[in-house]
C-alpha cells in the first residue's frame, strides 16, 4: 500500500478511486472534474481544505497530462496557440494560488455563478456554436486573445478552481471560434499547465498527501485516457451536451455554496442583534 493510506478505510479509498476515474473522464471531455474529486477527498478523516486542494491538483495533473497527449495524437491541436496560452496560464495559476492564501473564495463565488449562467445560456441558445472551427481572429490578434484567456482563467484556477476546463472550452469556442472538440484538445494542454502552476505554490508548503495524490493520479490517468478517446470518437456535438450538463452541475454546486454562506452570515448577524437587544 502507498505510504499515508494506512489510516484510511478501504471503502473511502474505493470511493476516492472511483471519483478520481470519473473526474478524469469528465475533465478530459469538458473539464469540471473537480466537482467530483474534491468532495471525495474531503471524506478523508482529518484532511484540511488546503491539503484537499493540493492533493486534488496533484491527482488532476496526471489526468490532464494523459488526456492532453491522447488529444494531441488523435486531434493534433495547433501548439502555436496552445503552448503560449499554457505558459501564461501557468504563471496566472501560480499568482491565483498566492492570492488564494489571503482571500476567501466566497468573495468571488457570486461572480462565478453569474458567469456560468451566461455561459450556459450562450451554449444552449446557440446550438451551432462550436460545431465547426471558424476562427474569429487572424495574425497577432489571435495569439493576444489566446494569451489573455490563458492569463485570466489560469489565475481563476489557482484562486478558486472549479470549472476551469469548462471556462477554457467555452472561451476557446466563443471568443476564438474553435469547434468544441478542438477547444477541448487545447484546453487540456492549458489545464495541465494551470495545475502545474498551482502545484508550484503548494509543493513548498508540504500540503500534498503523496500517497493519496498518487492513487488519485492513477485513477485520473485511466479516466482521462478513456474520456479523451470517447470525445474524439463522438465528436463536437457530444462534447457540447456533456459541457452543458457539467456547467449546470457547477451552477447548482456554487450557487448552493453562495446561498449557504449568505444564510450562515445572516444567522450570525441575527444572533448578534438578539444578543445586543437582550443586553
Amino acid at each position: 500500500m502507498l505510504p499515508g493510506l494506512e489510516s484510511i478505510q478501504l471503502t473511502t479509498l474505493v470511493l476516492i478511486v472511483l471519483a478520481g476515474f470519473a473526474a478524469g473522464w469528465v475533465d478530459a471531455v469538458v473539464g469540471g472534474g473537480g466537482l467530483i474529486q474534491l468532495p471525495a477527498l474531503l471524506l478523508v478523516p482529518g484532511i484540511s481544505p488546503v491539503q484537499a486542494l493540493a492533493t486534488n491538483k496533484m491527482g488532476s495533473i496526471f489526468g490532464t497530462a494523459t488526456s492532453a497527449v491522447t488529444y494531441y495524437r488523435r486531434v493534433g491541436p495547433d501548439l502555436r496557440t496552445a503552448l503560449p496560452m499554457a505558459v501564461i496560464a501557468l504563471a496566472g495559476s501560480f499568482g491565483g494560488a498566492v492570492l488564494a492564501a489571503t482571500l476567501p473564495s466566497s468573495v468571488f463565488k457570486p461572480i462565478i455563478v453569474a458567469a456560468l449562467v451566461a455561459v450556459a445560456l450562450f451554449t444552449a441558445l446557440k446550438p451551432d456554436a462550436g460545431h465547426i472551427t471558424a476562427l474569429r481572429h487572424n495574425g497577432h490578434k489571435h495569439y493576444v486573445v489566446a494569451c489573455l484567456i490563458g492569463a485570466v482563467i489560469g489565475f481563476y484556477d489557482g484562486l478558486i478552481g472549479p470549472g476551469t476546463g469548462s471556462f477554457l472550452v467555452i472561451a476557446l469556442v466563443s471568443a476564438m471560434g474553435y469547434a468544441f472538440l478542438e477547444a477541448s484538445a487545447k484546453a487540456k494542454i492549458v489545464n495541465m499547465a494551470t495545475n502545474a502552476g498551482a502545484l508550484m505554490f503548494f509543493l513548498p508548503h508540504g500540503s500534498i498527501l503523496w500517497g493519496l495524490g498518487l492513487l488519485l493520479g492513477i485513477a485520473n490517468m485511466a479516466g482521462g485516457y478513456l474520456g479523451a478517446r470517447t470525445a474524439v470518437a463522438q465528436g463536437s456535438r457530444f462534447v457540447r451536451v456533456v459541457f452543458l450538463v457539467v456547467v449546470a452541475a457547477l451552477i447548482l454546486k456554487l450557487g448552493y455554496d453562495v446561498w449557504q454562506e449568505n444564510f450562515a452570515q445572516t444567522g450570525v448577524e441575527e444572533d448578534l442583534v438578539g444578543t445586543e437587544r437582550g443586553a
